[in-house]
C-alpha cells in the first residue's frame, strides 16, 4: 500500500471514528482548560476543526499552507482570537490543538506505513498549533495597542472651563504620540465649543526638557492657527529653573504658576475682547 493509499485509509478511519475521537478530544481539552470555557462552545469549535481537518486531508491537503486547508486556517484564526480575548495564554490555546495527537496515538497498531502516515499527520497538527500561537500573539498585540490608544485618550482630557475657555490638564510624560492626541483633541474642542482661549496645564508633568517644550510649542502654534490664545500653566519653581537652565524659550506664550492664575487671565482677556467688540459696534 502506497503513502497516498495510507492517507486515504487514515481519512476513512478518522471519519468512521469521528464521534469517538471527537469525544476524547473534547474531554482532553476540557481537562486542560479547567472549565474556563463552556462545554457546548468547545464542542462546536473542536467538531468544526475536526471536520475541516478530515475534509482537507481527503482532498489531498498535506501541509497547512495547502489550499485544501483554507477552512481550517480560518477556524484556527477565529479560535485563537477568541482565546486571546477570553484571557487564555498562547500555551493553553495551542494545547487545545496538540491534544488531538494524544487522542489519535492509541489507535496505531505498530504498522510501519501507518506510523509514517501518523508522523506526517502529527507534523500537520504541530503546524496547526504553532499557527494558533502566532495568531494569538497577533491578536494580543492588537488588543494591547487598542488599550494603549484608549488610555492615551483618557489621559489627555480636554475640558470646558468657562464659556470660551477650554483646558488641557496634562499628567505624566509628553511624547510625540501623546502630543498628536492632545493637539487633535484641543483643536476639535476649540471648534466644538467656539472657544478663543486655551489653557495647557502641566502641573502633573514631572519634568520639562527640550523635547517636552517642543511638543508644547507645537500644540500652542496649532491652537493659534485656529484663532485661539494659549496659556501654559503649572510652571512650578523646579520647572522654571529647569527651563532657564536648558535655555528653553517660550517666546510670547503666556505662562502662569497656577491654573487659577491662567484662568483669571483668560477671563480678563475674554471680557476685554467683548468690550472691544461692543465699542466697535457703538
Amino acid at each position: 500500500m502506497g503513502l497516498e493509499e495510507d492517507f486515504h485509509h487514515l481519512v476513512d478511519v478518522l471519519v468512521a471514528q469521528r464521534e469517538e475521537f471527537g469525544a476524547q478530544w473534547l474531554r482532553t481539552v476540557e481537562a486542560s482548560l479547567a472549565g474556563r470555557i463552556s462545554s457546548s462552545e468547545l464542542d462546536r469549535e473542536l467538531r468544526e476543526l475536526y471536520g475541516a481537518l478530515t475534509g482537507g486531508l481527503g482532498q489531498g491537503g498535506r501541509t497547512l499552507k495547502d489550499e485544501q486547508f483554507s477552512e481550517i486556517r480560518s477556524l484556527l484564526v477565529e479560535l485563537s482570537r477568541n482565546r486571546a480575548r477570553q484571557g487564555f495564554s498562547p500555551r493553553e490555546t495551542a494545547v487545545s490543538v496538540f491534544a488531538l495527537k494524544e487522542v489519535l496515538e492509541p489507535s496505531l497498531n505498530g504498522d510501519a506505513q501507518q506510523v509514517r502516515v501518523y508522523l506526517h499527520l502529527s507534523r500537520l497538527i504541530d503546524e496547526m498549533g504553532l499557527f494558533t500561537v502566532e495568531e494569538h500573539a497577533r491578536t494580543r498585540e492588537e488588543i494591547i495597542s487598542a488599550q494603549a490608544e484608549q488610555l492615551l485618550e483618557l489621559s489627555t482630557p480636554v475640558v470646558k472651563l468657562w464659556d470660551g475657555i477650554v483646558g488641557v490638564p496634562l499628567v505624566g510624560t509628553l511624547d510625540s504620540a501623546r502630543t498628536q492626541v492632545v493637539m487633535e483633541k484641543l483643536l476639535q474642542a476649540l471648534i466644538d465649543s467656539n472657544s478663543t482661549q486655551a489653557i495647557i496645564d502641566i502641573t502633573g508633568v514631572p519634568t520639562v526638557d527640550t523635547q517636552v517644550a517642543q511638543h508644547l510649542l507645537k500644540t500652542v502654534v496649532a491652537a493659534r492657527m485656529m484663532g485661539a490664545q494659549c496659556t501654559i500653566s503649572g510652571i512650578r519653581p523646579q520647572i522654571a529653573q529647569t527651563i532657564v537652565a536648558l535655555g528653553i524659550e517660550f517666546g510670547d506664550i503666556p505662562t502662569r504658576a497656577t491654573l487659577a492664575g491662567a484662568l483669571r487671565d483668560a477671563l480678563a482677556q475674554i471680557d476685554q475682547d467683548r468690550a472691544s467688540q461692543s465699542g466697535g459696534l457703538l
